[in-house]
């Protein structure tokens, strides 16, 4: 008989561990929004501490994947008192698993052929049509923002969309932020975008006045992935004369997937130290 009382409230007890209430990070908020396709997208936001700055608004930081790395994130906002002034954006999908490979697959790169097309590719734009004409929008009409203060950061396959997002629609972010970038992705499609990216820049057909870019790789990383990152710097260093900064970072120790961990916090910190004037 005990043996029998003592085997259900076990059961009753762990079954209360399996459907136990999910973590609330203290700060934060979420909601859901559907791209004008009816893509659901999660919206995870580190909410802003502190009173607005002088500009009238926040400075606010766009995070790809918000799903795996939104936790790091808002930890290292949170964790010093000089990030806490900000607004962190963090686009996710309504999935259980870190990264939802098929959604960002789809969101994140350029098209394929169709025989390479498994799983669908080539949203890129679709996706920055949500952020700019959906997502913005919205985070605006929710916090003062600093419309002079707007970044973008993503790794990865994020890293490489936060790239062509500068080359293709530098206005939308003043900087970004490309963590162990794909650049290789598709015989190097990027290479396209960035000869006509700097011949408008030449031609005085866009402001970079207040623009940047941040690379930042693992020294772990393959040496390809490593050199593709330090020459497309060392090519965007031409554009200084027209305000464009670009940096590039090794971090000693970290391979593809520990480096956004790792550099979280001197992400934030680099943002949020950027000056207008």
């Amino acid at each position: 008989m005990m043996r029998t009382l003592w085997i259900y409230l076990s059961a009753l007890f762990f079954a209360g561990l399996a459907h136990a209430a999910p973590v609330t990070l203290d700060g934060t908020e979420q909601w859901t929004m559907k791209s004008a396709q009816g893509r659901e997208y999660r919206i995870m936001v580190s909410l802003p501490e502190g009173d607005v700055p002088w500009t009238g608004g926040y400075p606010v930081i766009y995070l790809l994947d918000g799903n795996a790395y939104f936790p790091a994130f808002h930890a290292a906002k949170r964790a010093q008192e000089r990030l806490r002034g900000s607004i962190l954006v963090a686009i996710g999908y309504p999935s259980d698993t870190p990264l939802d490979f098929e959604r960002r697959a789809f969101d994140l790169s350029p098209p394929q052929p169709a025989e390479r097309n498994v799983p669908p590719q080539g949203g890129q734009d679709v996706f920055l049509d949500f952020i700019e004409k959906r997502l913005m929008p919205e985070v605006n009409s929710r916090f003062k923002v600093d419309q002079d203060q707007r970044s973008l950061v993503g790794h990865s396959f994020g890293g490489m969309f936060a790239v062509y997002t500068l080359f293709t629609r530098p206005a939308l972010f003043q900087h970004a932020v490309a963590i162990s970038p794909s650049l290789w992705w598709r015989d190097r499609y990027l290479l396209e975008h960035e000869r006509t990216f700097t011949q408008r820049a030449h031609a005085g057909q866009i402001d970079l006045t207040h623009s940047s870019l941040n690379l930042l790789i693992g020294d772990r990383e393959m040496p390809q992935e490593i050199q593709d990152a330090r020459s497309l710097q060392l090519r965007l260093e031409q554009l200084s004369q027209y305000g464009l900064r670009s940096d590039f970072q090794i971090e000693p120790g970290e391979d593809h997937m520990s480096a956004p961990f790792r550099v979280a916090p001197r992400v934030l910190d680099e943002l949020m130290s950027t000056r207008r004037y």
